[in-house]
This record gives C-alpha cells, sequence and structure tokens, in this order.
C-alpha cells in the first residue's frame, strides 16, 4: 500500500560562519517564537520592495540586512553569520541563480528562500534542484513568508524529513528526488511535479484542475487536457513497474500499487 514514512534528519552545519549559536540554541529560539534574534539575509534589487520587506520583516521581529547586488550578497555571505537567506532570481551583478549555485558548492546548508516574479514550473524546478529550500512568487502575502522562513530555519537545526512511498516508488521530499526499485527516476519538470502531487496524496485522487494549477505555470494558457498528456507519459514511465496511475471517474487521479 502506498504511504509515508518519517525519519528525523538533523542537519549538521559545518562551516561556522554561518551560524552565530549552536544549532540547539536556534532551535530553542525558533520553538519559543523568539524570532528577533533570527538573522535573516534579503538580496533585492527592487529598492522600493527591498525597503518595505526590510521594515515589515524587522517590525515582526527578525534582524534583516537588505542588499540589492549579487556580488555583495556573496560578501556578505562569507563574512557574516545568517539564520536564512531570501534570494531574488534577477539580480544585478551576479544573478541568484549563479549565486545559489557558488553558495552550493561550499556544502553551505543556510537555508534558502527564492523571493522572485519568474513562477514557472522550469525556473521553480531548477533553483530547488540547485540548492533552493522554498520557492515563493510575488506578488506574495508577508504572512506566508514569515511562515515560510520559520519553518525553513526549523528544519535547518533539525525536523523530520518525509519519504513518500507507493510500493517501489519512492519520494524524497527534502532533495525533490524519485526512486523506483531502489534506482533515480529521471523526469521532466512537469512529470516531477504531477508525480510528486500525486504520491504525496498517497491513494487519494487528486482533481484534474488541482494538478492543472500545481503543473502549469498560471500564466500559460493550457487546457485541461495538457495534464492529461502528462499522465500519458507518467503512465508509460511507469508501465510493468509495480506502480500505476489510475483514473477515479469523476474524481481525478491516485496513485496505486500495481
Amino acid at each position: 500500500m502506498c504511504r509515508r514514512a518519517t525519519s528525523h534528519d538533523t542537519h549538521h552545519r559545518q562551516s561556522a560562519e554561518f551560524l552565530p549559536q549552536s544549532a540547539a540554541d536556534i532551535l530553542e529560539r525558533v520553538a519559543f517564537g523568539e524570532a528577533c534574534q533570527m538573522r535573516i539575509l534579503l538580496a533585492e534589487d527592487e529598492h522600493a520592495l527591498g525597503e518595505w520587506l526590510s521594515k515589515a520583516l524587522e517590525s515582526s521581529g527578525f534582524q534583516v540586512e537588505w542588499v540589492d547586488d549579487g556580488r555583495v550578497a556573496e560578501v556578505l555571505l562569507a563574512e557574516g553569520r545568517y539564520d536564512a537567506f531570501v534570494l531574488d532570481l534577477g539580480l544585478p551583478g551576479r544573478g541568484g541563480r549563479d549565486v545559489l549555485r557558488r553558495l552550493r558548492l561550499h556544502d553551505r546548508h543556510l537555508p534558502v528562500l527564492i523571493l522572485t516574479a519568474r513562477d514557472s514550473v522550469a525556473e521553480r524546478v531548477g533553483a530547488l534542484n540547485e540548492g533552493a529550500d522554498d520557492f515563493l512568487a510575488k506578488p506574495f502575502a508577508l504572512a506566508e513568508l514569515e511562515a515560510r522562513l520559520s519553518a525553513l530555519i526549523r528544519r535547518s537545526v533539525g525536523q523530520d524529513r518525509t519519504i513518500y512511498r507507493c510500493g517501489p516508488l519512492e519520494f524524497d521530499s527534502e532533495t525533490r528526488q524519485f526512486k523506483l526499485h531502489d534506482e533515480l527516476l529521471y523526469l521532466t519538470p512537469r512529470e516531477a511535479v504531477l508525480l510528486a502531487t500525486l504520491i504525496e496524496h498517497s491513494k487519494q485522487p487528486v482533481a484534474k484542475k488541482q494538478l492543472l494549477r500545481r503543473v502549469f505555470d498560471d500564466k500559460d494558457d493550457v487546457m485541461i487536457e495538457a495534464v492529461e498528456v502528462v499522465v500519458h507519459r507518467l503512465r508509460k514511465r511507469l508501465e510493468k513497474t509495480g506502480v500505476q496511475i489510475v483514473t477515479r471517474r469523476g474524481l481525478g487521479y491516485a496513485l496505486e500499487e500495481g
């Protein structure tokens, strides 16, 4: 049967310059809601947004350092100590994707939240695969950003990691990778988003309209039949593997053991 399993996955940060206190100390502060001690590096080149967001986060108790250039962000990352990094992709000097890649090359475990107007599925999947921990599209609600930041910081110092399984298929919620019969399963970005949505819902059917919103950019003028095309491709990939996508008439699609 399809099921969800959890395992504790504590991240040990090897680079001291990114942590001013011990992980246990940070976890204790987050648990008690003391966001005032959480240091956030914000890299955003829209000055009106950067100024507003800095003040808004500070009014909620975060300590914010705001920069508007990718190269300056890299200098501060190397010299400063932060609990999370909010990164816009369209930065001057050095683009956000380059900053992220170079950060992860040094095996940094600093939580990174991408904040950008580039909200295509390919952009989201690419940023997540390159090491981003979360992705929030503009425009956004401040309350959601604050909640996501707090969740990222909690996870960075030790949080349950979720492994979803359905028969021989396994999905790691942290790495966003699939394994089929213990071997990596390589999918297109849209196939990956759709299959992740199905396995996260276990055997419960997911409506086509919900899949359409998850898989395709809201700005794309696509018909509901586009979901059927992606499902067809996935069915071909999963053929005779022991797991299958079934149609629940009037309800949508569900993932089950074959």
